[in-house]
């Protein structure tokens, strides 16, 4: 197997010279750099990752830690850092935490252990254990999708609280009263403030939100699948249905199928985040998107910057808030 000793004897250059090449290229002319270069091809030569994260201190690698890495949303963001992360001679490493913040910060203190040049995280955890262990970091991390109250990191994400007040006040405006939503939970951001924007706007309309309408969905297939069953065996159903993501939304509209419910003619159907092949979905349903590449543009440019400028890591951190934009379909009707 071929050493760095190798490459410098063939290209005539000190064996630090090649470090620096490979670890630092940008401090090697360019004439040095392409000797190198050849000669690495000419021997073969791959080099160790590990050992030049130990001679650096870091690695190149970055770490993207999320909750669901099946959910679109997710997906579309990871593709975006990727490329810019590539560019940049970094790789990103994908974990899922399946939403539990022991199995995260499990994921997170492995990928610190390998010298991770930073973390792009949306975060499950809110307590103050939680907060002391990610303020412990010595790493640049930048948080987006769940803004954490206490957690002193750059956040990108969406107005959460538009997303849900758009879609309420589109229902509004097609006469429904009656409009059901099925939540996220609890302790989430995205969950709360897109409820908070739901309940505000129907509260400004004068209409007063049913108890018995707002069902929990937990963001996920099942629990989303069970609130929509729930709503629709009441005896005086919602004409309307608002799900506060695409996972719960699209339970929704199963569960309606399943029991004989027709949309929009029986029970109208809104969602918020879309979803992969939506244009072939019928009914086409209603909804509000995030800006998936913007996102992810913000997210890697900030990350890099922490990572590779040394004034990255004392600036105080920034929140980037996006607004979403409404895209209409045919899963609404007036009444």
């Amino acid at each position: 197997m071929a050493t760095i000793r190798d490459v410098a004897k063939l290209a005539d250059v000190s064996v630090s010279t090649v470090s620096l090449a490979l670890s630092n290229p940008a401090r090697v002319s360019q004439k040095t750099l392409e000797k190198i270069r050849q000669a690495i091809a000419a021997v073969g030569f791959v080099a160790d990752p590990l050992a030049q994260s130990l001679a650096r201190g870091r690695s190149r690698m970055i770490g993207f830690v999320v909750g669901n890495v099946g959910n679109p949303f997710f997906g579309d963001i990871r593709r975006e850092l990727e490329n810019y992360a590539l560019d940049h001679e970094h790789f990103v490493v994908v974990t899922d935490s399946s939403g539990k913040t022991d199995r995260e910060r499990a994921m997170v203190e492995h990928l610190i252990g390998l010298k991770t040049a930073g973390l792009a995280l949306s975060p499950s955890g809110h307590d103050q254990d939680y907060l002391d262990f990610i303020a412990s970091l010595n790493v640049p991390i930048v948080c987006f999708d769940q803004k954490v109250a206490g957690i002193e990191r750059d956040f990108v994400g969406s107005d959460n609280y538009l997303a849900g007040a758009m879609l309420t006040e589109h229902l509004l405006q097609l006469g429904h009263r009656r409009i059901a939503f099925i939540t996220g939970p609890s302790h989430m951001h995205t969950a709360t403030e897109r409820y908070r924007g739901f309940a505000d706007t129907m509260a400004n309309a004068g209409v007063e939100v049913n108890p018995n309408f707002v069902v929990d969905g937990q963001f996920t297939r099942t629990a989303g699948y069970e609130a929509a069953m729930r709503l629709l065996i009441q005896p005086e159903r919602p004409t309307a249905i608002l799900g506060a993501n695409n996972t719960v939304a699209l339970s929704a509209l199963q569960a309606m199928q399943e029991l004989g419910f027709r949309c929009p003619e029986d029970i109208s159907l809104a969602m918020i985040d879309n979803v992969q092949w939506s244009s072939v979905i019928t009914p086409r349903i209603t909804m509000v998107v995030q800006d998936t590449l913007a996102l992810g543009g913000i997210i890697a440019r900030r990350l890099m910057h922490r990572i590779t400028n040394p004034q990255g890591t004392v600036e105080p951190p920034q929140d980037f808030v996006l607004t979403p934009k409404f895209v209409p379909g045919n899963s609404c009707r007036r009444i």
